[in-house]
């Protein structure tokens, strides 16, 4: 017991597998664990105990992906993206506190959309492009990612579109979506704590699942410099598309 659901040896197995596979994801595209792992197992499980599974294993896989370059590169990050940091950070917390005031429904079909539309941007390529430095796309993207990220535990989205509009090299998104993620998901700990979402018995799910996103983690890091970048992304997009359409359903159908 988790104290939402009885858990099953078939739902813990089903878990671990959706584990494995966002963690796989994130060690080749620096991405979508958190949207994999709600999605997944908001299939299976409620939204309050989804929510509180995937914060364990995104904390940790996103430490790791912010030190991959050592301590100082971390740093330099920290401080060349304060500003984006700083806000996401501000409304991750207040926006956390809504949700339990949410039905499931909307939070299911908001979710789902939100994935649907960002999949299919990157999919077919539809961002646009700014000048590195521009304030107010930065403020408007680390707000709808500090939003993003306390009612869903999923901020990716607006971070990658950032970046992407901006233009930043292949090299660095890694350690960057690493270092906002990190600092991001340490920041959803605390919020969630203080919204009843993480309590202990879905914390002790939270953290079981850290065993296969890391398992994931290291497959993902080993095969992404063996495959084809863009194909996989596609790969991986095309099955966020997928598992949206999914929480789409479950909003609309039951």
């Amino acid at each position: 017991m988790f104290g939402l659901i009885e858990i099953t040896p078939f739902l813990f197995g089903l878990a671990c597998l959706v584990g494995i596979l966002a963690g796989i994801v994130k060690g080749v595209v620096g991405f979508a664990m958190p949207m994999i792992l709600v999605s997944g197992l908001g299939t299976f499980f409620p939204p309050e105990l989804a929510l509180a599974g995937i914060i364990m294993p995104t904390v940790v896989t996103n430490v790791s992906q912010a030190f991959r370059n050592g301590a100082r590169a971390a740093w330099a990050t920290i401080i060349k993206f304060r500003r984006f940091l700083m806000i996401g950070g501000v409304f991750l917390v207040s926006s956390a506190q809504l949700v339990n005031s949410i039905p499931s429904q909307i939070y299911l079909g908001t979710l789902g959309c939100i994935i649907l539309l960002f999949a299919l941007a990157q999919l077919f390529d539809l961002f646009p492009r700014f000048e590195e430095g521009n304030k107010k796309v930065e403020t408007i993207a680390a707000m709808i990612g500090g939003i993003l990220g306390g009612l869903s535990g999923t901020w990716g989205p607006p971070t990658v579109i950032y970046l992407t509009a901006m233009n930043v090299a292949k090299s660095d998104s890694f350690r960057i979506q690493g270092v906002v993620y990190g600092l991001g998901s340490l920041a959803l700990v605390f919020a969630h704590m203080a919204s009843g979402i993480l309590t202990m018995q879905t914390a002790s799910f939270s953290a079981v699942l850290v065993i296969p996103a890391m398992i994931g983690f290291w497959i993902g890091g080993r095969l992404s410099d063996k495959v084809d970048q863009a194909g996989f992304k596609r790969m991986t997009l095309i099955v966020l598309i997928i598992a949206a359409l999914n929480l789409i359903r479950r909003a609309v159908f039951g």
